[in-house]
């Protein structure tokens, strides 16, 4: 940090793969310096070729903001870890999910920066209990897990563990802000964060559909890809529910929720959603959308798939 407490503009990402050269983008992207570092020079090289075909193709979409050129000089890329962290006021770990690997990543990154330094692990399932309870900087340890890729789905899951400084998680969610990112906050850790507990329990389903002989493979795709991924393109789960029913999530609730506590009773799992749970989850969205506004916010809807439906057209029409 600088004397004036103001956050420097560099990230460091250590790990070149798919994960840290995706991060690498969205933070040159958003005007950031960016050391990335990885033991292996070759590894450093693929990062740099992939780095550059993923500028130029959504530097076709325009989704740069600036001269591609000027993002690539944002990005150092090299095998002197020390140089990849000076300065940075951010640290994004992206190495492999090995528990092992990242305890040996994160004792290093412990040791060799300062204190304000803000450490984050893009862990998939690993929590930052597992990799960092027994560093000496572990209030400033903490997960970010993004969507794969991350300058396409700019969502960011930051996860602290019991010990994670409050401040540091604050500070955390403005960095990836300022980077463009959509910051959810998860008040506890939980295996797999909620981005893969959400998408496993959907995968766990299509997989007992399709051995059960309901369902082909491609038909359950064309159900997501033509059905609920239209919808989730814009509203989550809660909203839809929400805007589907007339009186909003309470009716929808008291409409299907016994049917879909029986489906899931069908594959072992009793939770039923109770009065209460109902009851918070419907002032959580009376606090959003008025019960009055839900007539406008369906027709927003609407208009939001519609626009969904001509793209998919344009771009279906493009690839023939």
């Amino acid at each position: 940090m600088t004397d004036a407490g103001m956050e420097t503009d560099k990230v460091a990402v250590v790990g070149a793969g798919a994960i840290g050269a995706a991060w690498a983008i969205v933070f040159a992207r958003a005007g950031f310096s960016v050391g990335l570092y990885d033991v292996s020079e070759e590894q450093g090289e693929r990062a740099r070729a992939l780095i550059s075909e993923r500028l130029a193709e959504l530097d076709r979409f325009g989704l740069v903001g600036a001269p591609v050129h000027e993002v690539r000089k944002r990005i150092a890329i090299g095998t002197d870890l020390a140089a990849a962290l000076a300065d940075a006021c951010l640290v994004l770990e992206a190495g492999p999910e090995r528990i092992e690997v990242k305890q040996a990543i994160f004792a290093d990154l412990d040791r060799l920066c300062t204190e304000d330094v803000i450490l984050t692990s893009s862990s998939s399932a690993l929590t930052a209990s597992r990799i960092a309870a027994s560093l000496e900087g572990r209030h400033r340890c903490l997960i970010a897990h993004p969507g794969n890729p991350p300058y396409l789905l700019p969502v960011v899951e930051l996860v602290p563990a019991p010990f994670t400084d409050a401040a540091v998680f604050d500070r955390a969610a403005v960095l990836f802000s300022r980077a463009g990112m959509s910051v959810v906050r998860l008040a506890k850790e939980v295996d797999g964060f909620v981005f893969n507990r959400l998408q496993g329990a959907m995968l766990r389903e299509a997989y007992c559909l399709v051995r059960d002989g309901v369902i082909g493979v491609d038909d359950l795709d064309a159900v997501v890809r033509d059905g609920l991924g239209m919808r989730y393109a814009f509203i989550g789960p809660f909203e839809t529910s929400d805007l589907n029913v007339a009186g909003g999530i309470e009716a929808h609730a008291a409409r299907m929720g016994k049917a879909y506590h029986t489906m899931g009773l069908e594959r072992g799992q009793d939770d039923p959603w109770t009065e209460d749970l109902v009851r918070r989850v419907t002032e959580e969205r009376r606090r959003k959308l008025p019960l009055e506004a839900l007539g406008e916010r369906v027709a927003w809807r609407d208009r939001r798939l519609m626009a969904l439906a001509r793209l998919k057209a344009s771009v279906i029409h493009d690839d023939a």
